[in-house]
């Protein structure tokens, strides 16, 4: 593991501007060992994704590399001509990039996208380059990968377009796999899943690492030596466990020490929303002329309700209805049956891809007071001024107003994303993984100021994620999600103390926590289909499943009937 597969040296890189040059990568230096997983950790706009993206070769065409040099297997990557670099990338070097959805191809099929490096780089038959394709599809946790393989990126939700990312990157087991934020829109068991096939293609394949996040227990668990970057420049390096246990950087200690911890019990009795039997479903055509449709279902009756000023959790793997609720919450989708009661005006949402919901012809100025003009504020001079205070409310410089989305790494166009749904002062937000793509340092500052605007402006929060631990420390009470029902409900410390579901206990197992190493997790995700049409949807992946959970569909019960707060669940080892 001594010997070098890739050398950074004397990196610096520089975006010209009318006062001059503006440094984002300074002097940067690093190696990366045969077999070695190197963590690179730092807040967004540090120059970690920079670092990378140069590396690979895919630095932002105004990008200056001013001094420095990067050699994979002892050549500088800088002097290589196109062609020897097109030898290289996809190969010997890939990359898992941090939003699939802007970089899968809108217009080609799975299957073809995943084939294409292998297609280029190797001179396997068609038949053994499919056979490779749908073996990595399943590899990655994806159902049915023959199926899927037919299937455009817009069909996939967001958790599995990043999967066939991964995929992607995989397929020819390369030297070096650059990983920019692998697991940050996968929910907790997805991920597991997904640091195991990092771990086991590390192992069998010698393959060397170079892993990119702003989790810190993910890259205590995978990665064997980490960096800290700040400010574009390299502040500490070491061995993972002696820099994240004894850090000596201030800068460090203050990144381990950015986990939000404060949360209050804000509750009243009144009802901002409540759903009864909510249902959504689409129709599926079986292939032929003569196919029948069959209705499918993303929400099957959902029942419950969010008291004014309460932060209610939702948490659940990827495809199991959590956006479908919240864009019907919001009015996005209306295509439900049930009852739908929303007792507050205007609910707001915040998107979980910035990027596709910013305008990318417009400045960040127009995009955050568009919403402000919409809702008839004419005074020009106020709303440029609540932009400025927004800016600066979600830790950006309220210069940024005069920038383009394109600018901006993906955790400040988050950012942004967040400021458009808190401008208008709504007293109900949505947030549909409002923190996913933010580093900890800003995933502290913005869930922090949620919490000092939920205190001090009596608001209501939905809170959609698939991070186990912000919510805990986040949210008041909890719903948990399981192909499109809800399977348990409580109080936090509750479900968090003592989980009954089945599949509640399997997708807290799942998280990463200085106490609790990474568990080997099977069986991550059954598709629909394998779900019994009349039995417990989590029939086919519960280790306590009898006759009756085939045939039948458990009831929700109150396991708390004479406490204050209950605790739903649907499982029939609880119901006489």
């Amino acid at each position: 593991m001594g010997e070098k597969l890739l050398e950074v040296k004397n990196l610096t890189i520089g975006f010209p501007e009318e006062t001059g040059m503006r440094t984002v990568v300074d002097d940067v230096s690093f190696t990366v060992g045969y077999g070695e997983i190197v963590g690179i950790v730092g807040e967004s706009g540090s120059g970690k994704s920079m670092t990378v993206q140069t590396i690979m070769g895919l630095k932002n065409r105004d990008a200056h590399i001013l001094s420095g040099e990067i050699l994979f297997n002892g050549k500088d990557l800088l002097k290589m001509s196109d062609e020897e670099l097109s030898k290289i990338q996809g190969n010997d070097m890939s990359m898992v990039f941090q939003e699939p959805m802007t970089s899968l191809n809108p217009v080609k099929k799975i299957g073809w996208q995943v084939a294409e490096s292998l297609k280029i780089h190797t001179s396997m038959p068609d038949d053994e380059i499919h056979g490779r394709v749908v073996e990595i599809l399943a590899n990655v946790g994806l159902p049915k990968p023959e199926e899927l393989c037919q299937k455009y990126p817009h069909q996939l939700s967001g958790g599995m377009r990043q999967r066939v990312m991964i995929a992607m990157a995989m397929i020819c087991w390369p030297k070096l796999l650059i990983a920019d934020e692998p697991t940050t829109a996968l929910d907790v068991t997805v991920q597991a899943q997904i640091l195991q096939l990092l771990r086991k293609i590390h192992m069998e394949a010698n393959t060397s690492i170079l892993f990119i996040s702003h989790d810190l227990n993910v890259v205590k668990e995978v990665c064997q030596k980490v960096i800290v970057m700040y400010q574009g420049k390299i502040v500490e390096r070491g061995y993972t466990e002696e820099v994240l246990y004894h850090p000596k950087h201030d800068y460090t200690k203050h990144l381990i020490a950015s986990i939000p911890r404060n949360k209050e019990d804000i509750r009243e009795d009144e009802l901002v929303m409540q759903a009864k039997d909510l249902n959504v479903y689409y129709s599926v055509k079986e292939r032929g002329m003569f196919g029948k449709k069959e209705n499918k279902h993303v929400l099957q009756n959902v029942n419950f309700h969010i008291r004014r000023g309460e932060i209610l959790g939702l948490v659940g793997e990827s495809g199991c209805g959590k956006s479908t609720l919240a864009k019907c919450i919001v009015g996005l989708n209306k295509n439900y049956t049930g009852t739908l009661d929303i007792r507050e005006e205007h609910p707001q949402l915040v998107f979980q891809d910035p990027y596709s919901s910013l305008n990318p012809m417009k400045k960040i100025g127009w995009i955050l007071e568009e919403p402000l003009k919409v809702h008839g504020m004419k005074d020009k001079a106020k709303r440029k001024e609540l932009v400025s205070q927004m800016l600066t409310q979600v830790g950006l410089d309220p210069s940024y107003a005069d920038r383009y989305p394109n600018e901006l790494s993906g955790g400040q166009r988050q950012r942004i994303s967040i400021g458009g749904a808190l401008i208008l002062n709504s007293k109900f937000i949505v947030a549909d993984e409002p923190v996913s793509a933010l580093d900890v340092t800003v995933q502290s500052q913005v869930l922090n100021l949620l919490l000092d605007l939920h205190r001090t402006h009596q608001l209501t929060y939905l809170f959609i994620s698939h991070d186990l631990n912000i919510v805990r420390h986040f949210c008041n009470r909890v719903i948990v999600m399981y192909l499109g029902e809800i399977v348990e409900e409580a109080e936090v410390e509750e479900i968090y103390e003592d989980p009954k579901h089945p599949y509640t206990q399997l997708l807290f197992h799942s998280i990463l926590t200085d106490e609790r190493k990474l568990q080997k997790i099977t069986d991550v995700e059954q598709s629909r289909e394998d779900a019994s049409a009349n039995g417990c949807p989590f029939y086919h992946r519960c280790m306590s499943r009898s006759d009756v959970c085939r045939e039948k569909r458990p009831e929700r019960i109150n396991l708390n009937p004479e406490g204050q707060d209950p605790h739903w669940v649907k499982c029939f080892k609880y119901q006489s």
